[in-house]
């Protein structure tokens, strides 16, 4: 046989290149820390050798179920955007259902297959040890989006830099002048909270600006979160000048009980967000807050998915995407 009738490996094609299994992967992924010349040379041998149309082929009618956590907010809208917008390149089909619909029962996964899914993406902040299970357990591929934990089984997640963000948030506080900083966070158990207060921490510990247990409140990252903890911090007998939120929504709840005590957005109080979500640039002052690239991360876990669904490894895990700092209104100099 020659290698454009041969059925086409990673392997086949590193072998060609000289290069190992996971360059490749780097190539075919849109990695960029692979070498320019490399980059080349494997993507002219992935078309000898039919590599790349065989796989496309492969995942078009393949179809992803994508299981959405409660309403369909802000946050999550955005998310299931970018993931169609994925499948739709990729010739795969989207199945968005609530989880009202999840089951930690056998029977309920291998209903998922019979009824034609390949992959499962959810984006349930906390799935079940027993969800996941079933689902392994049936052979479909799992692909978690910024979970509250990360799970035990070996399932792929896909994530923001939340510790970069939560730095990112302080220090940008910090070079206004600001020193009495607070943090409201997300339920404190979660993995996603405890990385963005451990950014504000370190932020304000490479200042050497101390941290007051009586700023750092960890309530949720909902809209009613942050009326009720911003409550508690503004009628402190020293109030903070600043609250870095680890959501959007519990940063519009804090100024807007902050408003009802007569504090004045951004002259008498700075806050920052986490999210950026459309309502952060809609909202009066426009919301400074720290950008989750959430478009990208649905469609990072759509092809992800499909990968999986394909059988071929994944090299990491957990993904993580670069999170950014978006400065608007809401924040101002001391």
């Amino acid at each position: 046989m020659t290698s454009a009738t041969k059925p086409a490996t990673l392997a086949t094609v590193a072998a060609a290149a000289g290069v190992s299994v996971a360059t490749v992967s780097k190539v075919l992924n849109d990695r960029g820390d692979v070498a320019p010349a490399t980059r080349a040379l494997v993507r002219r041998l992935l078309a000898e050798h039919g590599y790349v149309q065989r796989q496309a082929r492969a995942k078009r009618g393949t179809t992803v179920e994508l299981q959405l956590d409660g309403r369909l907010c802000g946050h999550s809208a955005e998310i299931v955007m970018g993931a169609m917008q994925e499948a739709a390149t990729a010739g795969a089909a989207l199945v968005v259902t609530s989880t009202d619909h999840m089951s930690d029962g056998l029977s309920w996964a291998r209903g998922l297959v019979d009824s034609g899914r390949h992959a499962v993406i959810t984006l349930v902040a906390a799935p079940s040890q027993a969800q996941l299970d079933v689902l392994l357990e049936a052979n479909l591929p799992i692909v978690v989006i910024d979970p509250l934990n990360v799970p035990a089984s070996p399932v792929t997640s896909v994530g923001p830099t939340n510790f970069a963000g939560g730095m990112a948030a302080t220090q940008h506080l910090l070079s206004l002048g600001h020193r009495r900083i607070a943090y409201l966070g997300g339920p404190a158990h979660a993995a996603s909270n405890q990385a963005r207060m451990h950014g504000y921490r370190a932020a304000m510990e490479a200042a050497g600006v101390p941290v007051r247990p009586e700023y750092v409140r960890t309530p949720g990252y909902c809209f009613e979160d942050g009326v009720r903890e911003g409550a508690v911090l503004f009628d402190l007998p020293e109030p903070p000048t600043a609250v870095f939120a680890a959501s959007d929504e519990s940063a519009l709840g804090a100024i807007q009980v902050a408003r009802g005590k007569g504090l004045r957005i951004p002259e008498d109080l700075s806050v920052v967000g986490f999210d950026d979500t459309q309502i952060a640039a809609m909202h009066a002052p426009a919301l400074t807050t720290v950008r989750q690239p959430l478009r990208e991360m649905g469609a990072v876990a759509l092809r992800t998915a499909l990968r999986l669904a394909a059988g071929e490894r994944i090299e990491s895990r957990h993904l993580e995407l670069a999170t950014e700092l978006i400065v608007r209104d809401s924040t101002q100099a001391v």
